[in-house]
């Protein structure tokens, strides 16, 4: 009687990371997951960078990004006449 034992394990590379990358990448860890998920995750292939790109394009948002910056400037110029006595 012959037995065979086929054993599977993933390949594994070793990286090097410098100390702020590694503390980064610590950081976005969840508790439930290893560094390998963590860099899976971030990185998955499904990350479309135009995903999204103009959903925001039937709203009022930029009118209200505007506003917020009139209002912001306004305010600024009026701290710097209040300052300087412009």
């Amino acid at each position: 009687m012959s037995m065979y034992v086929y054993t599977y394990s993933m390949a594994t590379k070793t990286i090097t990371l410098t100390d702020e990358a590694y503390e980064r990448l610590r950081e976005m860890k969840r508790d439930d997951e290893s560094f390998t998920d963590v860099v899976l995750r971030v990185t998955g292939s499904d990350r479309d960078v135009m995903k999204g790109f103009g959903s925001w394009a039937d709203t009022d948002l930029r009118d209200a990004v505007e506003a917020t910056r009139n209002e912001l400037d306004a305010d600024f110029e009026a701290r710097q006449d209040e300052l300087f006595g412009r």
